[in-house]
């Protein structure tokens, strides 16, 4: 939404619908300066992999033939660089597939809450965690999970469309009942606070240890609760973005083709709206079996995942993936063709990652994880092959955590990052 007149910001304002962050307008900007550094991140993770010989060019630098995975994103070539020969020397296994923002092991601080814990602080959603293609409890206790605070807790993923849409555009009458709710919570948080907290002079030291991170989870909580409290009377606005009216959300395995692409429509209007810093976006499937171009597929996506190298299989497979990476598409040319404040596209100023923690779905090998980061100011368009014994994936994130401003010296396993090869 742009708007070349002078105006009241709450004047203009004060009569629309919506309860959400406006994005940055040309006619507010005043004086305000190019942003230096990129304001959000987005990780966006396929939990089966992504098929490595038609996601790798063959050729290395500026001039490679695009893959066929590759294709459905030809169009923004100058704006991503694709990786190739990193990963996080951890176990294969399909739970690696957490390893993805973790690092070696399972379960660690994740890249995403790192930088949100950063970056985030300030804004209403400090990071938002978003999933298709599957529901709570698949993919095990810790296997479907992609996000982890410091104290190694996994964050929930939002899974439904309209869940997400609500939480970015509440209605204006529903703000008391919001306020009500959340200051009622932080009254509950003191009370419980104060009990654990006469509770602690009285216990062991193990437990008193066991209390303090309790108390730290509290305090988490507590500083969500302060800001969202904070944020009860921000400004209204206005979107025409509607979710289609199908009477439910597509949040099974079989509808993720559909889900997909509303979840990528919602991620870009958060990134306009500057309502959430980092964004996670887990696809997954399990083992439904898509229909492509109107065409069935006769096996689920899981089991053309173990395609062991049969043609047949990895064709399918390739349907699959090729999709996906069409809606991924949808979502780099949604981020240029919104502008912020200074008419700059959107994904000059959003660093995207796209990967995985699984190498080789067919053999359970995590190993050489495909990689690719779009936007966020880069010199893009080349196909960099690292070498595995000098380079970890863990390096690109020391990289991207470096370009978001966060300061950062190692990940994991890894403490030499990409500054050099990667600007």
């Amino acid at each position: 939404m742009r708007n070349t007149k002078t105006t009241n910001r709450r004047q203009f304002l004060a009569s629309t619908m919506a309860t959400i962050g406006l994005p940055a307008l040309e006619s507010f900007a005043g004086n305000m300066k190019p942003t230096a550094k990129p304001k959000t991140f987005v990780a966006v993770g396929s939990f089966f992999g992504w098929y490595r010989k038609e996601f790798y060019p063959k050729e290395v630098g500026k001039n490679y033939t695009i893959p066929k995975i590759i294709a459905p994103i030809a169009d923004h070539r100058d704006d991503f660089t694709i990786f190739s020969g990193l990963d996080h020397r951890a176990k294969n296994g399909h739970v690696g597939w957490v390893n993805f923002l973790c690092g070696k092991n399972l379960g660690d601080y994740s890249l995403d809450q790192k930088i949100a814990d950063q970056i985030g602080q300030k804004s209403r959603f400090p990071s938002l965690q978003l999933a298709v293609g599957g529901v709570e409890n698949e993919g095990g206790s810790i296997g479907g999970k992609t996000s982890f605070t410091k104290q190694k807790i996994p964050l929930p993923m939002m899974r439904r469309p309209s869940v997400l849409y609500s939480q970015l555009f509440v209605s204006a009458s529903d703000k008391k009942r919001a306020e009500y709710i959340l200051r009622s919570g932080k009254s509950s948080l003191d009370y419980v606070l104060d009990d654990a907290k006469h509770l602690q002079r009285n216990v062991s030291e193990a437990d008193r240890n066991k209390l303090e991170e309790y108390f730290y989870s509290i305090r988490s909580v507590e500083k969500r609760l302060n800001q969202k409290i904070a944020s009860v009377d921000d400004v209204i606005a206005q979107t025409d973005y509607r979710l289609p009216d199908s009477g439910s959300d597509p949040i099974s395995s079989s509808m993720m083709m559909k889900a997909a692409p509303l979840m990528y429509d919602l991620m870009a209007l958060a990134i306009q709206a500057e309502a959430a810093p980092v964004m996670s976006l887990m696809l997954n499937g399990l083992g439904a079996v898509f229909t492509i171009d109107g065409i069935a597929l006769k096996v689920g996506y899981h089991s053309l995942s173990h395609h062991g190298n049969k043609p047949e299989m990895i064709r399918d497979l390739l349907k699959i993936e090729c999709e996906l990476m069409k809606h991924f598409n949808n979502f780099l040319t949604d981020l240029k063709e919104k502008k912020d404040a200074q008419g700059n596209p959107l994904l000059d100023s959003t660093v995207v990652l796209l990967g995985t923690g699984m190498g080789d779905a067919s053999r359970h090998a995590n190993d050489n994880l495909p990689a690719l980061v779009a936007g966020g100011g880069f010199d893009h368009g080349s196909h960099l092959s690292l070498d595995r014994d000098d380079y970890l994936l863990g390096d690109l994130y020391i990289t991207l955590m470096n370009k978001m401003g966060v300061k950062a010296n190692s990940f994991s396993n890894a403490s030499r990052s990409l500054n050099e090869v990667f600007v």
